[in-house]
């Protein structure tokens, strides 16, 4: 019978350890638990050797990240899995640059742990082409998010950044396609090469022809001098190309064209111009409707699609509001040298609970209106009134509260609590009577009428307990 696999983990937080053992135990596999990278290193320098290791990225001395240049300096063949509760982009790029298998957020699931092991085990990768440079983080424009969708984002995004496909951004207006793209480039080997970012929906569809492949001197009324367009500004770097849905059919197919030839001519020109460029669509159009209708070129479609990317809209990830407003109200202070300014807890539940059309584009302007516009340090709900009225209209505004009354409901719904429905409708007849009464001053004929209830229906709700008038 075959040995069990030996798996290694690192961790300096000794119940990750304990539980992570006992689950991958469970599953049949010899674990052996370190605190940190030198009893790793230590332990490899003896001779021993694991089938796969897992190591946590923030330790004491060596980071996972140093441990993992270590191991695939010696072993190159040594899969291993980099475990973070810090899932950002710096952290999974520089774990899959690196030469991770795979990254594992925590908290995780142990079922998925044990499954993700069993997954890497089997397919220990060659040696890796030596990690580029690590380019500078770029603050200003980093993501921010810890909601699922983001996290997985992010790992996306760390995978992404190490191979040269084509990419297909999509989400609503405001949602941040261009900080997805821009991170790709930033995480990739081409970091060092330009990043060149160009909105097709903004240039007249006269021009756009000139600005993607450029022109010559005398190729139009008022072309004076040749001009080099935008894929020759990108060569051997990223190519960001926004709302790709509104690019004119004809300049799809000479787009189709380059990115299946890698050439192209200046308008006006006959030199052949050959370039190597990654692009990087985006949409916040769905593509494939556009093509049944005969406004976008389906072979096009494939060839920008190789991967999606999507991005959840900010309703989606309330979860994510708070830090959001936080970076932006530090950034805006910063920019506008004004003292820095911070959300109350209850300016933070009316920005969670607004349903924010734009995305957090809009959510960057209202915080850089707070910085600017607060008269003190902490922002309260008074203060949301004059940067996003309808902030502050939240309470009064049906879709707001019956979002409240969805997201009340599946927390109830997961925490298995029973006769919820009932619960529900006493809990909203309650306050909906409440407030009735508190509007007319108590006096019970006066809110049924308001309800359009009788007053012997308003009295058997209430019950006993409230005197009457």
């Amino acid at each position: 019978m075959a040995e069990a696999a030996q798996v290694w983990i690192v961790d300096d937080d000794r119940s990750v350890r304990f539980v992570l053992a006992a689950a991958l135990g469970e599953a049949g596999l010899r674990v052996t638990a370190f605190a940190d990278a030198a009893e790793v290193l230590a332990a490899l320098q003896a001779g021993r050797r694991p089938d796969l290791l897992l190591t946590d990225v923030r330790m004491p001395g060596d980071s996972g990240l140093v441990l993992l240049d270590k191991l695939k300096a010696a072993h190159p063949q040594l899969p291993v899995i980099v475990m973070s509760a810090h899932t950002d982009i710096a952290s999974t790029a520089g774990a899959f640059r690196g030469g991770a298998q795979e990254f594992l957020s925590k908290p995780f699931d142990m079922d998925d742990a044990v499954a993700l092991v069993r997954r890497a085990l089997p397919a220990a990768a060659a040696a890796p082409a030596p990690p580029p440079p690590a380019a500078p983080a770029d603050t200003g424009q980093a993501l921010v998010g810890q909601a699922p969708a983001m996290r997985e984002l992010f790992r996306a995004i760390g995978r992404l950044a190490q191979v040269p496909l084509s990419v297909l951004i999509t989400g609503e207006t405001g949602t941040g396609k261009e900080l997805v793209a821009r991170a790709l480039h930033r995480e990739s080997p081409r970091a060092g090469k330009p990043f060149v970012a160009l909105n097709t929906a903004a240039i007249p569809a006269d021009l756009l022809e000139s600005e993607l492949f450029g022109h010559e001197a005398g190729a139009f009324t008022g072309a004076t001098r040749r001009q080099l367009g935008r894929f020759e500004q990108a060569d051997g770097g990223t190519l960001f190309l926004d709302e790709i849905g509104d690019m004119p059919a004809a300049l799809q197919t000479r787009l189709l064209r380059v990115l299946a030839e890698g050439e192209f001519f200046r308008v006006g020109g006959r030199e052949l111009i050959r370039v190597d460029v990654r692009v990087v669509a985006a949409t916040h159009q769905p593509l494939e409707a556009l093509v049944e209708q005969g406004r976008f070129r389906a072979d096009l479609l494939h060839r920008l699609d190789v991967v999606r990317l999507r991005l959840p809209p900010l309703r989606d990830r309330r979860e994510d509001i708070p830090p959001l407003a936080a970076r932006f109200l530090e950034d805006a202070a910063r920019t506008l040298g004004l003292p820095p300014k911070r959300l109350s807890a209850a300016a933070q539940e009316r920005l969670r609970a607004h349903a924010w059309p734009g995305n957090v584009r809009e959510l960057e302007n209202v915080c850089w209106r707070l910085a600017a516009l607060a008269p003190g340090e902490a922002i309260g709900v008074a203060d949301l009134a004059q940067a996003l009225p309808a902030v502050a209209a939240a309470a009064e505004d049906d879709d707001g509260w019956s979002r409240a009354l969805g997201e009340w409901a599946r927390r109830a719904l997961a925490a298995g609590t029973p006769d919820l429905h009932a619960q529900a409708r006493e809990r909203f007849d309650r306050v909906l009577l409440e407030a009735a009464l508190e509007l007319h001053q108590g006096h019970r004929g006066e809110a049924a009428q308001a309800l359009g209830l009788s007053r012997n229906t308003l009295t058997r709700k209430l019950g006993p307990s409230r005197a009457r008038r």
